[in-house]
Parts: structure tokens; sequence; C-alpha cells
């Protein structure tokens, strides 16, 4: 926790679960970014966290930004950013979607598919395209699944399908999987996108960009590995697969940019055994699956719990949230260690949930309101 986020917590009126964001620890963030893969502009996923504070932020160091939706360009360039920092990196698009950011100067698109490159085309002439592809996502907490991009083979019959319509063949995306811990999980994909380079080169059409994607994780429980680890890994295979002639490069880092700056204040509801001898407890707080914890799917996001009783004894517990739904349970395949003199009432803090929290929690399921945000 940071001060500034301590000083918040002891000043606000409680209302309820709420998320704090300190800008102080997203400038550091992007600055170690900007430090750790020099050669590669920033675009900001937003949708991790488009909080408009975030936005300004971040168009006054000089990043650029990922969007998937017409709201989330309208976002960035309300934040004050030009439409050439603009990347509409979603390959699901209506054809209305795509006039509309077009119409917003917008003019770099994602697709993966013919069917999308047509659109593209009609909505969006002359627009520079970049084919996703599909790639390993081994060592993500977070994998994602094959809803995107076309398989390596493919990409560069798609790219010159694009090209025959009037668009800009322009590079390769891909994206290794969310919360990646293998700082070599780039490697492959690369070896594919520079397969992909050349094969359009012999037919007439040069690429100029890679986008990285994402990955960069969050410090959550498990251990990762230091940024610094990241870029010198993604260099070395940028040059053992590109040579002298690297392209340009793009990262999209959303979690690596807000998650660890921001901390969520939740309240204990109910403790309860289901038997007398159950020595696992059930630990109920007033936010759960439906309030922005959604990454705990599975188990698949491990967020730190800190509590003011850390120091006593702990003991494995079930962690869910309160509303009528069995699904929303947090912690149960897993047991989380808590302490054994936690009690009804007790505040806990959620750390490292800056990102997919706010933008993942409910309108108002069971007549929960939505996660309160501030940002500071």
């Amino acid at each position: 926790m940071t001060a500034r986020i301590r000083e918040f917590l002891k000043r606000r009126v409680d209302e309820g679960p709420c998320l704090v964001v300190d800008l102080d620890v997203v400038r550091d963030n992007y600055n170690s970014f900007a430090k750790a893969l020099p050669d590669s502009k920033v675009f900001y996923a937003i949708k991790a966290n488009p909080a408009p504070e975030i936005l300004k932020l971040l168009v006054e160091l000089g990043a650029c930004f990922d969007v998937a939706s017409v709201g989330e360009t309208e976002a960035v360039l309300a934040a004050g950013a030009t439409p050439d920092r603009i990347s509409y990196g979603n390959p699901i698009k209506k054809e209305s979607e795509i006039a509309a950011a077009y119409r917003l100067g917008v003019t770099l698109f994602a697709f993966d598919c013919e069917a999308e490159a047509e659109k593209i085309a009609r909505a969006a002439p002359g627009s520079r395209v970049i084919c996703r592809i599909h790639c390993d996502n081994a060592g993500a907490d977070w994998p994602l699944s094959r809803k995107f991009g076309c398989e390596p083979a493919y990409a560069a019959d798609i790219l010159e399908f694009a090209h025959r319509q009037g668009l800009v063949p322009h590079g390769i995306s891909f994206h290794v999987g969310s919360q990646q811990n293998n700082v070599a999980a780039w490697d492959r994909a690369l070896a594919s996108t520079a397969a992909i380079f050349r094969t359009c080169a012999e037919r007439g059409i040069n690429l100029s960009m890679v986008n990285l994607g994402g990955g960069f994780p969050a410090k959550y429980i498990r251990k990762t590995p230091k940024l610094e680890s990241y870029g010198k890994a993604i260099f070395r295979s940028l040059r053992k697969h590109f040579g002298n002639a690297i392209p340009n490069t793009i990262i999209e880092p959303g979690r690596g940019l807000v998650g660890n700056a921001g901390m969520i204040e939740a309240e204990v509801v109910l403790i309860a055994r289901r038997t007398r001898e159950d020595e696992v407890r059930w630990v109920y707080l007033d936010i759960g699956k439906f309030h922005g914890l959604a990454e705990t799917i599975d188990e698949s996001i491990r967020y730190p719990i800190k509590t003011p009783k850390d120091r006593d004894e702990m003991a494995p517990c079930i962690v869910a949230g309160p509303t009528c739904d069995s699904v929303d349970v947090l912690y149960e395949k897993t047991p989380y260690p808590l302490p054994v003199s936690l009690a009804i009432g007790d505040k806990v803090l959620i750390e490292a949930a800056g990102a997919y929290t706010a933008t993942y929690s409910s309108v108002g399921f069971n007549g929960f309101p939505p996660l309160r945000q501030y940002v500071i």
C-alpha cells in the first residue's frame, strides 16, 4: 500500500468496498516500460482501467492507446490524445463501429480474417491493418483462447487479400497471454512473425511493424521476473529472428501498467463453518466475482489479501462474495490462509487490484452497486 492510498482510506467515508488507484504508481510503471523496452512505443490497453484520470496522465506522458470499441476511442480522444496515437486492436468489429472510428480519425485497425478485411476496406478505405496471429500462451496465468488470431501460416494470404482490397498491410500482432510468467514466451511468436514478414516481402508486401501485445505481469502473490528481464529477452528474440532489420515495435501493457497501482478495501460480512468439525472456514466479503473480482475464475489470478491481524495464527479459508449466486466463490480449490482471529466487520485489503476490476464490476447484480473507484 502506498502512503497516499493509506491516507486516503483513513479519511474516506465508508460506503462499501472501493478501489483506490495511485497515479504516482502508474507514472512510475510507465517510465519503467519506457526504460525496459526503449525502442517500443507503449500503447496502453485501456480495457484494464479506462479511468479518465489514468488516460489523461498517460496522454501527458506520451503514451499511445489500444482500444477495443468506439466508446474507448471516444474516451481516449476526450483525454487529449490525437487519433494517430490510437490502435483499434479488437479484430471483431461491426462495420458501423469501424466507420465511426474512422470518422473520428482512426486509421490503424487489427484484423484476423478476410471478412474483417472486407469490412475495414468498405468502412475505412486506405487504412493500415495489422494481422493478428494465434500463438502459444504457455506460462500465462490468464491464457487467451483461440477466439482471436489466425494461424501464422494463413497470415500472409490474409494480408495479401487486404492489400488487394486497397488497405495498407502494416504488420503483425499477437498476445502471449495475460500475466505471462515466462520471459521467453515471445520467442516462438516472433519466429512465426519473421517468417510472415519474409513471405509477404516475396509477394511485394513490405510490413513494417510488430505489435508485441501485452502479457507483462502485475505483482500478485506469485513471484514474477523483473520487467528488465522481459525487455532483454524480447530484444534477443528480435535480433535472433530479424537480424539487423528489426521492425518498429509496440507493446500493449494493461495489467502491467495499472495492476499494482490499485488496492481494494473490503469488509468481512460473515465467517461460517459448515460442520462443527470443519477446519476450513468460509469467509464472505462484501465484494466478489460480480463486483470486480471476475479474474478469480478458476482461481487464475490470486490477489494478495491483507488484514490488520496478519501476525496472528493463520488457517486455510474458503473466500467468497456476498451474492446469491453459487459461482460467487473466489478461492476454494486452493483455500486462502487468513488469520484465525479474523472477525465479522474486519477490513481486508486486496492488493494489485488496479486492472480488470472496476471495468468487470456489474451494474447492479443482486442490487449491489458497482465497485466505487477513486483515482488519487
